[in-house]
């Protein structure tokens, strides 16, 4: 117990310092290349906490999984949407820009709407597989065009004067490293308290080991969020919703024919495809209002996201 309380501890430190050597990384690229934060965020930081998703269904595929891939996929969406970026908006108000709403928001409801007619037939072939990974790269070649096409809007307004490349991208890379380490040390030490307190597997594995998950996009965009890089912190959950969404689930039907059991249809993606639509209406709403998503959307997402983990839990049991 000694053990599992202090790589807890030692883990939970670790991965705040990565955090902020990560966010540094990632803001010096983005004033060295004059880079606006938002593609930083849906480029950079969304497809680097999206790799262990990437990693885990592409070996669940492999391994004749198809439950665990996209359950694994659908479920870092929701936990992105409701626990990350709710409490994240909690702690530090989100700036909303018209253009992310009516462009980036419109894009990631799309490409929810292509998964969901891909999954309606109960397969998810090479074929699909193909289209989704096909369809990442236009949506990513159509998030920099939007991006650089609106420079003033959302550039980084910092010098790039004294600004070391090699260390910026150092920074981001150890950094990114670190985070995601530190965040599978931490579930470990969670996992082995749990077990030794008595808890059962499955709640441990609805509960810990899915928060566990979400750590490495939880502590950057709160970090990014604080610094007052509110485009690079949603910028991170937008891109790595459509990394998971399009990447991860593509890579996994490629690798392996993927069947799509019934309760990740009628719970997982459902759930993941409202809390997307709820999302879109919140920052609708933000935007027409105070130009922030703040505390009360926050909890709004926050709310939902206590309401998903019970509504699986019970249908688990």
């Amino acid at each position: 117990m000694a053990l599992a309380i202090i790589t807890m501890i030692i883990g939970l430190a670790v991965l705040v310092w990565s955090a902020d050597l990560f966010i540094d990384g990632a803001s010096a690229i983005a004033v060295k290349f004059n880079m606006p934060s938002f593609l930083i965020g849906v480029l950079i930081l969304g497809l680097g906490t999206s790799a262990p998703e990437m990693v885990v269904s592409a070996l669940s595929a492999y391994a004749g999984s198809p439950g665990l891939a996209l359950g694994n996929a659908y479920g870092s969406n929701i936990m992105n949407i409701a626990l990350v970026l709710g409490v994240t908006a909690f702690i530090s108000p989100i700036f909303i820009r018209g253009a992310v709403v009516k462009q980036d928001m419109l894009l990631l409801l799309a490409m929810t709407a292509l998964a969901a007619w891909q999954l309606v037939d109960g397969t998810l072939s090479r074929f699909d597989g193909i289209v989704l990974s096909l369809a990442l790269l236009i949506v990513l070649m159509i998030q920099i065009v939007l991006a650089l096409r609106q420079p003033a809007a959302n550039a980084p307004v910092a010098t790039a004067n004294g600004i070391d490349s090699t260390k910026a991208i150092f920074s981001l890379i150890i950094g990114l490293a670190v985070l995601i380490l530190s965040s599978r040390a931490i579930v470990w030490g969670a996992v082995q308290l749990a077990t030794l307190w008595g808890i059962s597997e499955l709640l441990i594995g609805l509960t810990i080991v899915a928060i566990g998950t979400s750590l490495p996009e939880l502590v950057a965009s709160i970090v990014a969020a604080r610094r007052g890089e509110h485009e690079m912190a949603l910028g991170n959950i937008i891109g790595s919703n459509l990394f998971n969404t399009l990447g991860v689930v593509g890579l996994a039907a490629i690798i392996h024919p993927l069947a799509v059991e019934p309760e990740i249809l009628s719970r997982d993606f459902l759930a993941m495809a409202i809390i997307t639509g709820l999302l879109f209406v919140l920052a609708v709403i933000a935007y027409n209002r105070s130009g922030y998503l703040g505390k009360g959307g926050g909890a709004v997402l926050i709310a939902s996201f206590i309401g998903y983990t019970g509504w699986l839990i019970s249908s688990a049991l």
